[in-house]
């Protein structure tokens, strides 16, 4: 069911302020994705000191890649995002878990992903209005 009320269009600026918001979480992903194919030492030897098997890495890594294509793909954005912040959320809890002084770092991605889809989608912004 639409809304009643249209929402008002985003902005030019508005819109490549989100592109670039959102390229820096969603380059994170990917890059990690890849190393977990790649497999270097410093990430088996991560996995270890965070108690996952190396086996693991596989799965980790096609579970980033969908996340980040349902997080690109325009109509499916917003259920992309709350998929990005699920796993940003158990990397935060891993991290958390052994002590990693760089525990929150994926808050601030997480943060960055939904900025950047508010200032890019108009349905998040007429879900979530914010006033002045």
């Amino acid at each position: 069911m639409q809304s009643a009320t249209p929402t008002p269009p985003v902005s030019k600026a508005a819109r490549w302020t989100g592109y670039v918001m959102s390229a820096l979480p969603v380059l994170m992903l990917l890059m990690s994705a890849v190393m977990k194919f790649a497999k270097p030492p410093t990430v088996v030897e991560g996995f270890a000191r965070m108690g996952f098997s190396p086996s693991s890495c596989n799965t980790l890594g096609v579970l980033e890649i969908l996340c980040t294509a349902v997080y690109l793909i325009p109509r499916t954005s917003i259920l992309g995002a709350i998929l990005v912040t699920g796993y940003f959320g158990g990397a935060v809890c891993a991290g958390y878990r052994i002590g990693d002084p760089n525990a929150y770092g994926p808050v601030i991605l997480g943060v960055l992903a939904w900025g950047g889809l508010y200032m890019r989608d108009p349905r998040l912004r007429a879900l979530i209005p914010l006033r002045r």
